[in-house]
């Protein structure tokens, strides 16, 4: 009998060390290759270890929780060549053959694990009947009597119930599931991406002296041209949103304000001004909020950057965001419309040094060319590094914003 070591990855990117965010294995599980053994944390992405061996877990060398170093030992894995088969999530034992296992990669399994699902009762759609991630949304749309656990009389493992949050349409825990008892207190770790979300946050505020500046924004013209293309071109092109305009209307005022598309580097005093606008969007998710950017926003159309946002927040609400869907924005953008709420103070991307935020759209009476008129109001609230940014100048930038939504048609003149 031989072990595998497994040492901590190098991620790249200058990541020296890693959380350890949940383990899906325990000292003396059976695994098989590319099984997903544990889930790490870097400032950026969580990622899963899958296992490159099949055999047995000799030693875990790390608590949920814990950060690790970059090339540290995280596990040993003894490997067995004549161990029975483990059992698949369905607990069925399996053959050495790759038709006796569900064909799925390791964040499906994991999905499937989260959610108590056993991948043997899900049809997969994929190629070779792989079970990929939207199987899994339709088993639980549809639940287990329409797949073949119907037939089998399979049953999946109990599981963390989920519901669907009717506010966001993201998936969340179901009421009471990790709720306290009355007259008790229930003390959770803060581990994973809620963590890194409160030491990033943590670190803007410590090191940005934040300012915001809100501005109100007539958005009936834009929102007629909105559900104008949306009518002529939806079921052809996609849907657009509000998102494409304005980051389009940033895109073109940072022409005229280049200064808020930077990063500051507050250790070296130095400030690095770019050509290009790569803009980080918000996006929430069940674990907490994670900011894919979206490259070089002028050289998109409309649809192509409402593509772009719906790829990466599909991609966002499934766990499955890449390391090269994050980091290095140079301006952000985040909407609580569909939340409502009419102003926000929304927290600089450090180390970048400006941030757009949208609010709910109401109708409003408005004094329209000495008349009263019902128009769409949508306010602007955004922040700035006081450091770098001065009050008139954030004010002409949010102003320059507002004009290319009041008035959608220069939004497309060169």
């Amino acid at each position: 009998m031989s072990t595998h070591i497994i040492k901590v990855p190098d991620i790249g990117e200058g990541v020296a060390e890693v959380e350890v965010i949940k383990w899906h294995v325990r000292v003396g599980d059976d695994v098989v290759e590319d099984q997903g053994l544990a889930d790490i944390m870097t400032d950026k992405a969580a990622v899963e270890i899958p296992s490159p061996v099949r055999g047995k877990v000799e030693q875990i060398n790390a608590k949920e929780g814990e950060v690790v170093a970059v090339g540290s030992d995280l596990l040993r894995i003894g490997i067995l060549d004549d161990a029975p088969a483990p059992a698949d999530e369905t607990g069925k034992k399996q053959g050495n053959g790759i038709a006796d296992k569900p064909l799925a990669s390791p964040s499906v399994r994991r999905q499937a694990r989260e959610a108590g699902i056993a991948l043997g009762d899900v049809q997969g759609s994929g190629p070779d009947g792989r079970v990929l991630h939207e199987d899994l949304d339709a088993w639980v749309r549809t639940g287990p009597d329409s797949g073949p656990s119907a037939e089998g009389g399979k049953e999946a493992r109990p599981g963390k119930v989920r519901v669907m949050d009717e506010t966001t349409g993201l998936q969340k825990p179901m009421p009471g599931n990790d709720q306290a008892k009355p007259d008790e207190a229930l003390v959770t770790p803060v581990t994973g991406l809620r963590r890194k979300i409160g030491q990033n946050m943590q670190r803007a505020m410590q090191h940005i002296p934040h300012f915001s500046y809100v501005e109100e924004v007539d958005v009936t013209e834009l929102e007629a041209l909105r559900v104008r293309l949306n009518g002529s071109w939806e079921q052809e092109r996609g849907h657009l949103t509000l998102l494409p305009f304005v980051l389009r209307a940033m895109a073109l005022a940072v022409r005229e304000y280049p200064q808020v598309n930077a990063r500051y580097d507050d250790a070296a005093q130095t400030l690095t001004h770019y050509g290009t606008v790569h803009a980080g969007v918000a996006m929430q998710t069940v674990e907490g909020l994670v900011v894919p950017v979206l490259r070089g926003v002028e050289g998109h159309g409309l649809w192509s950057c409402a593509a772009e946002i719906a790829r990466m927040g599909e991609l966002a609400r499934m766990g499955k965001i890449t390391r090269q869907d994050l980091g290095e924005a140079t301006i952000s953008l985040t909407s609580l419309g569909a939340l409502g709420g009419i102003v926000s103070t929304p927290i600089v991307n450090y180390p970048e040094v400006a941030i757009v935020g949208l609010n709910k759209i109401v109708q409003r009476p408005m004094v329209v060319s000495g008349s009263i008129a019902v128009r769409k109001i949508m306010n602007i609230s955004s922040s700035f590094d006081h450091r770098i940014i001065d009050g008139a100048y954030a004010a002409g930038f949010i102003q320059a914003v507002r004009g290319y939504l009041e008035c959608p048609a220069t939004l497309f003149l060169e």
